[in-house]
């Protein structure tokens, strides 16, 4: 697998490129801003995007998705729950200081137990709500790596006072999706450094509990 991360726009998402590196086939997950540096690392690896993942509909991640889709054409991928999120573009940029992206369209709805493919690379889609109604994780079980979106950091959760956030269900979506995952299971937060399911389970304060 190549996995590559990068981190992009004001607030330091980290978009992952994955790619397989017998096909070139390559999956984009979370492109929120800097496309061109994106576009400059699938160069780099010489791989075709199939895929753009979104894995909740929050500026920081998706601002970038238009741009990228024209430069590959490849599909946008979204949890429909977060269709309503996607309207709201121009207020979450207001928010934080972004430049409006403008209309964001999705090709699919993705949801709980669908699965995303990279060549012979395949995640699993599971529908985590809490930070957002939309948020999803994507599960790369052969390789035990997790792309946990804005629902779990290393020592923290996903902030759940923006509309369409439950603090309720994002403990929910934690304690019966998250952590039935291996304690080895690489976590590739939506920002920050990565961590695994052990330690956070071991250590974050929002788990220790569960």
């Amino acid at each position: 697998m190549i996995h590559e991360i990068l981190p992009v726009g004001p607030l330091q998402c980290n978009c992952s490129l994955i790619g397989d590196e017998t096909t070139h086939e390559a999956m984009v997950i979370d492109p929120g801003d800097d496309i061109e540096s994106v576009l400059d690392l699938i160069r780099q690896h010489n791989l075709q995007v199939r895929q753009i993942v979104i894995t909740h509909a929050h500026i920081d991640h998706v601002g970038g998705a238009m741009k990228l889709r024209a430069a590959t054409g490849a599909p946008i991928l979204l949890n429909q729950n977060d269709y309503a999120l996607l309207k709201m573009l121009d207020a979450q940029a207001a928010w934080i200081g972004m430049a409006d992206p403008g209309k964001v369209e999705i090709d699919r709805s993705i949801g709980q137990a669908d699965t995303v493919k990279a060549g012979s690379l395949t995640a699993e889609v599971i529908h985590t709500p809490g930070h957002t109604e939309g948020s999803v994780c994507l599960y790369f079980s052969a390789d035990k790596k997790l792309i946990a979106g804005d629902t779990l950091f290393a020592g923290s959760i996903g902030r759940t006072d923006l509309p369409g956030g439950s603090f309720d269900k994002i403990i929910r979506s934690l304690e019966e999706k998250v952590l039935a995952l291996p304690d080895e299971t690489v976590v590739v937060p939506g920002h920050g450094p990565i961590t695994t399911i052990g330690d956070e389970r071991e250590t974050n304060p929002f788990l220790v509990k569960l």
